[in-house]
Protein backbone atom coordinates (compact mmCIF):
# COMPACT_ATOMS: atom_id res chain seq x y z
CA UNK A 1 0.00 0.00 0.00
CA UNK A 2 2.92 2.07 0.10
CA UNK A 3 2.80 3.89 -3.62
CA UNK A 4 -0.66 4.65 -3.35
CA UNK A 5 -0.31 6.35 0.13
CA UNK A 6 2.80 8.15 -1.40
CA UNK A 7 0.37 9.74 -4.27
CA UNK A 8 -1.93 10.76 -1.65
CA UNK A 9 0.63 13.08 0.26
CA UNK A 10 1.67 14.31 -2.76
CA UNK A 11 -1.84 15.50 -3.84
CA UNK A 12 -1.65 17.12 0.12
CA UNK A 13 0.92 18.67 -0.94
CA UNK A 14 0.03 20.21 -4.43
CA UNK A 15 0.31 23.96 -4.28
CA UNK A 16 1.38 25.04 -7.87
CA UNK A 17 2.56 28.26 -8.95
CA UNK A 18 0.61 30.81 -9.25
CA UNK A 19 -2.70 29.03 -7.98
CA UNK A 20 -1.69 29.08 -4.33
CA UNK A 21 -5.01 30.89 -3.41
CA UNK A 22 -7.34 29.43 -5.63
CA UNK A 23 -5.90 26.14 -4.21
CA UNK A 24 -6.64 27.56 -1.26
CA UNK A 25 -10.08 28.63 -1.97
CA UNK A 26 -11.46 25.30 -3.35
CA UNK A 27 -9.96 23.25 -0.12
CA UNK A 28 -11.59 25.75 1.92
CA UNK A 29 -14.75 25.45 -0.50
CA UNK A 30 -15.05 21.61 -0.92
CA UNK A 31 -14.51 21.12 2.98
CA UNK A 32 -16.90 22.93 3.97
CA UNK A 33 -19.46 21.66 0.91
CA UNK A 34 -19.15 18.32 2.76
CA UNK A 35 -18.60 18.71 6.72
CA UNK A 36 -14.77 17.26 6.17
CA UNK A 37 -11.69 18.98 7.40
CA UNK A 38 -10.25 20.49 5.13
CA UNK A 39 -6.32 19.96 2.76
CA UNK A 40 -3.70 22.67 4.46
CA UNK A 41 -3.58 25.12 2.49
CA UNK A 42 -0.40 27.79 1.14
CA UNK A 43 -1.32 30.98 2.06
CA UNK A 44 -4.81 32.96 1.99
CA UNK A 45 -7.69 32.17 -0.04
CA UNK A 46 -8.31 33.85 -2.97
CA UNK A 47 -12.26 36.19 -3.24
CA UNK A 48 -13.14 34.52 -6.62
CA UNK A 49 -17.03 33.99 -6.44
CA UNK A 50 -17.36 31.96 -9.80
CA UNK A 51 -14.44 29.16 -8.28
CA UNK A 52 -16.06 29.62 -5.00
CA UNK A 53 -19.89 28.29 -6.62
CA UNK A 54 -18.01 26.19 -9.37
CA UNK A 55 -16.26 24.10 -6.31
CA UNK A 56 -19.32 23.71 -3.97
CA UNK A 57 -21.05 22.69 -6.79
CA UNK A 58 -18.99 19.83 -7.12
CA UNK A 59 -18.33 18.80 -3.95
CA UNK A 60 -22.24 18.93 -3.39
CA UNK A 61 -23.58 17.00 -6.43
CA UNK A 62 -21.35 17.58 -9.50
CA UNK A 63 -24.17 16.46 -12.04
CA UNK A 64 -26.00 19.14 -11.15
CA UNK A 65 -23.39 21.85 -11.96
CA UNK A 66 -25.50 24.53 -14.38
CA UNK A 67 -24.42 25.69 -17.59
CA UNK A 68 -24.40 28.98 -16.32
CA UNK A 69 -22.14 27.90 -13.16
CA UNK A 70 -19.62 26.78 -15.94
CA UNK A 71 -19.47 29.14 -18.21
CA UNK A 72 -19.28 31.98 -15.03
CA UNK A 73 -15.94 29.17 -13.71
CA UNK A 74 -14.71 28.90 -17.41
CA UNK A 75 -14.45 32.67 -18.02
CA UNK A 76 -12.87 33.22 -14.55
CA UNK A 77 -10.16 30.28 -14.50
CA UNK A 78 -9.16 30.86 -18.27
CA UNK A 79 -5.88 28.75 -19.27
CA UNK A 80 -5.76 27.32 -15.64
CA UNK A 81 -9.75 26.01 -16.06
CA UNK A 82 -8.31 22.07 -16.35
CA UNK A 83 -5.69 22.50 -13.71
CA UNK A 84 -8.38 24.13 -11.10
CA UNK A 85 -10.35 21.51 -11.35
CA UNK A 86 -8.12 19.00 -10.99
CA UNK A 87 -7.32 20.72 -8.00
CA UNK A 88 -11.00 20.94 -6.90
CA UNK A 89 -10.88 16.93 -7.27
CA UNK A 90 -8.05 16.89 -5.20
CA UNK A 91 -9.87 19.26 -2.66
CA UNK A 92 -12.71 17.53 -2.24
CA UNK A 93 -12.04 14.06 -2.69
CA UNK A 94 -8.77 13.28 -0.43
CA UNK A 95 -10.90 14.38 2.96
CA UNK A 96 -13.20 11.74 1.67
CA UNK A 97 -10.68 9.03 1.65
CA UNK A 98 -9.18 10.18 4.74
CA UNK A 99 -12.94 9.75 6.39
CA UNK A 100 -13.17 6.27 4.93
CA UNK A 101 -9.88 4.83 6.23
CA UNK A 102 -10.59 6.40 9.66
CA UNK A 103 -13.82 4.50 9.88
CA UNK A 104 -11.94 1.47 8.63
CA UNK A 105 -9.24 1.79 11.26
CA UNK A 106 -6.71 2.21 8.22
CA UNK A 107 -3.73 4.25 8.54
CA UNK A 108 -4.14 7.74 8.08
CA UNK A 109 -2.46 9.36 4.76
CA UNK A 110 1.12 10.61 5.89
CA UNK A 111 1.48 14.58 6.02
CA UNK A 112 3.64 16.22 3.43
CA UNK A 113 7.18 17.62 4.26
CA UNK A 114 6.26 20.86 2.25
CA UNK A 115 4.51 22.49 -0.66
CA UNK A 116 4.72 21.01 -4.27
CA UNK A 117 4.96 24.26 -6.17
CA UNK A 118 6.03 22.62 -9.14
CA UNK A 119 4.45 19.02 -10.03
CA UNK A 120 1.58 19.04 -12.71
CA UNK A 121 -1.66 18.54 -10.85
CA UNK A 122 -2.97 16.97 -14.07
CA UNK A 123 -0.68 14.45 -14.44
CA UNK A 124 -0.33 13.28 -10.55
CA UNK A 125 -4.17 13.22 -10.49
CA UNK A 126 -4.62 11.08 -14.20
CA UNK A 127 -1.44 9.52 -15.26
CA UNK A 128 -0.20 8.46 -12.00
CA UNK A 129 -2.03 8.20 -9.37
CA UNK A 130 -5.81 6.62 -11.09
CA UNK A 131 -3.63 4.10 -13.15
CA UNK A 132 -1.73 3.32 -9.94
CA UNK A 133 -4.80 2.53 -8.22
CA UNK A 134 -6.58 0.76 -11.32
CA UNK A 135 -3.44 -1.55 -11.22
CA UNK A 136 -4.81 -2.35 -7.70
CA UNK A 137 -5.74 -6.31 -7.64
CA UNK A 138 -6.81 -7.28 -4.14
CA UNK A 139 -10.93 -7.18 -5.16
CA UNK A 140 -12.51 -9.23 -7.47
CA UNK A 141 -13.42 -7.60 -10.61
CA UNK A 142 -16.96 -7.92 -10.52
CA UNK A 143 -17.37 -6.03 -7.21
CA UNK A 144 -14.69 -3.41 -8.71
CA UNK A 145 -16.92 -3.10 -11.39
CA UNK A 146 -20.05 -3.25 -9.46
CA UNK A 147 -18.49 -0.02 -7.59
CA UNK A 148 -17.57 1.62 -10.42
CA UNK A 149 -21.07 1.74 -11.97
CA UNK A 150 -22.66 3.32 -8.60
CA UNK A 151 -20.33 5.90 -8.92
CA UNK A 152 -20.69 6.17 -12.31
CA UNK A 153 -24.63 6.40 -11.68
CA UNK A 154 -24.22 8.75 -8.52
CA UNK A 155 -21.86 11.37 -10.38
CA UNK A 156 -24.25 10.74 -13.98
CA UNK A 157 -21.20 9.90 -16.06
CA UNK A 158 -22.78 9.40 -18.99
CA UNK A 159 -18.80 8.38 -20.63
CA UNK A 160 -18.58 5.62 -17.44
CA UNK A 161 -22.24 4.36 -17.76
CA UNK A 162 -21.61 3.39 -21.11
CA UNK A 163 -18.17 0.99 -20.50
CA UNK A 164 -18.69 -2.72 -19.35
CA UNK A 165 -14.98 -3.40 -18.04
CA UNK A 166 -14.24 -7.33 -20.13
CA UNK A 167 -12.90 -9.08 -16.71
CA UNK A 168 -15.49 -8.44 -14.57
CA UNK A 169 -17.80 -9.59 -17.57
CA UNK A 170 -15.88 -12.76 -17.77
CA UNK A 171 -16.01 -13.19 -14.58
CA UNK A 172 -20.02 -13.50 -13.93
CA UNK A 173 -20.71 -9.86 -14.25
CA UNK A 174 -23.95 -9.48 -15.97
CA UNK A 175 -26.34 -6.11 -17.75
CA UNK A 176 -29.18 -7.83 -15.54
CA UNK A 177 -26.67 -7.88 -12.26
CA UNK A 178 -25.72 -4.19 -13.11
CA UNK A 179 -29.42 -3.02 -13.46
CA UNK A 180 -29.72 -4.29 -9.77
CA UNK A 181 -27.37 -1.78 -8.59
CA UNK A 182 -30.17 0.80 -8.67
CA UNK A 183 -32.15 -1.52 -5.65
CA UNK A 184 -29.10 -3.40 -4.51
CA UNK A 185 -30.36 -3.53 -1.17
CA UNK A 186 -33.41 -5.86 -2.62
CA UNK A 187 -31.34 -7.64 -5.12
CA UNK A 188 -31.22 -11.41 -5.52
CA UNK A 189 -28.45 -11.04 -7.80
CA UNK A 190 -25.76 -8.92 -5.84
CA UNK A 191 -24.74 -10.44 -2.35
CA UNK A 192 -24.09 -9.29 0.88
CA UNK A 193 -20.07 -8.29 -0.28
CA UNK A 194 -21.43 -6.67 -3.01
CA UNK A 195 -24.21 -4.66 -0.55
CA UNK A 196 -21.84 -3.61 2.01
CA UNK A 197 -19.68 -2.36 -0.63
CA UNK A 198 -22.41 -0.33 -1.99
CA UNK A 199 -23.46 1.16 1.38
CA UNK A 200 -19.96 2.75 1.61
CA UNK A 201 -19.32 3.64 -1.46
CA UNK A 202 -23.19 5.51 -1.25
CA UNK A 203 -21.19 7.25 2.51
CA UNK A 204 -18.05 8.16 0.63
CA UNK A 205 -20.13 10.18 -1.54
CA UNK A 206 -23.28 11.56 -0.06
CA UNK A 207 -22.25 11.68 4.06
CA UNK A 208 -18.55 11.15 3.77
CA UNK A 209 -18.62 13.13 7.56
CA UNK A 210 -21.09 10.93 8.93
CA UNK A 211 -20.01 7.21 7.91
CA UNK A 212 -21.82 4.78 10.48
CA UNK A 213 -19.72 2.80 12.55
CA UNK A 214 -21.85 -0.42 11.68
CA UNK A 215 -21.54 0.30 8.28
CA UNK A 216 -17.90 0.27 8.09
CA UNK A 217 -17.89 -3.20 10.21
CA UNK A 218 -20.26 -4.53 7.77
CA UNK A 219 -17.70 -3.77 5.43
CA UNK A 220 -14.63 -4.94 7.30
CA UNK A 221 -16.56 -8.40 7.82
CA UNK A 222 -16.54 -9.37 4.23
CA UNK A 223 -13.41 -6.83 3.21
CA UNK A 224 -9.71 -8.07 4.34
CA UNK A 225 -7.65 -4.89 5.13
CA UNK A 226 -5.65 -4.79 1.73
CA UNK A 227 -9.51 -4.85 0.12
CA UNK A 228 -11.03 -2.38 2.19
CA UNK A 229 -7.90 0.17 1.15
CA UNK A 230 -8.50 -0.60 -2.52
CA UNK A 231 -12.46 -0.08 -2.37
CA UNK A 232 -11.67 3.03 -0.44
CA UNK A 233 -9.32 4.56 -3.61
CA UNK A 234 -11.64 2.59 -6.24
CA UNK A 235 -14.47 5.29 -5.20
CA UNK A 236 -11.82 7.94 -5.31
CA UNK A 237 -10.61 6.92 -8.62
CA UNK A 238 -13.80 6.50 -10.12
CA UNK A 239 -14.84 9.68 -8.63
CA UNK A 240 -12.32 11.44 -11.21
CA UNK A 241 -15.48 11.47 -13.11
CA UNK A 242 -16.40 14.58 -11.76
CA UNK A 243 -13.48 16.69 -13.48
CA UNK A 244 -15.28 15.47 -17.02
CA UNK A 245 -18.96 15.68 -15.51
CA UNK A 246 -18.14 19.06 -14.06
CA UNK A 247 -16.62 20.51 -17.30
CA UNK A 248 -19.37 19.04 -19.67
CA UNK A 249 -16.63 16.80 -20.88
CA UNK A 250 -17.89 13.38 -20.24
CA UNK A 251 -19.76 12.39 -23.87
CA UNK A 252 -19.79 8.29 -24.27
CA UNK A 253 -17.86 6.76 -27.07
CA UNK A 254 -20.48 5.17 -28.41
CA UNK A 255 -23.90 6.64 -29.88
CA UNK A 256 -25.62 3.11 -28.40
CA UNK A 257 -25.14 0.26 -25.81
CA UNK A 258 -22.32 -0.18 -24.41
CA UNK A 259 -18.56 -0.40 -24.54
CA UNK A 260 -16.20 -3.05 -23.44
CA UNK A 261 -12.95 -2.39 -22.33
CA UNK A 262 -10.12 -3.98 -20.26
CA UNK A 263 -8.06 -2.11 -17.12
CA UNK A 264 -4.61 -3.22 -18.26
CA UNK A 265 -2.20 -4.57 -16.01
CA UNK A 266 -0.49 -0.56 -15.49
CA UNK A 267 -4.15 0.13 -14.64
CA UNK A 268 -4.60 1.98 -18.23
CA UNK A 269 -7.90 1.32 -19.72
CA UNK A 270 -7.43 -0.49 -23.27
CA UNK A 271 -10.51 0.18 -25.70
CA UNK A 272 -11.22 -1.66 -28.98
Amino acid sequence: MDAPYELLTRLTALSPHGLGEVNALVRATCAASTGLTPLAAEGAAADDPAVRDFAEQFATDVASVSAAQREAFLASAGKDAFAITVLTFVADFVPRVQAGLDVLGLPPIPDADGWDHDTDPIDLVLNQFAPTVGAMRALDPVTTEVVRLRGAVQHDCRLCRSLREGTALDAGGTESMYDDIERYETSTQLDDGHRAALRYVDALIWTPADIDASLAAGLRSHFTEPEAFELTLDVMRNAANKIAVSLGADAPRVTEGTERYLLGVDGQPVYG
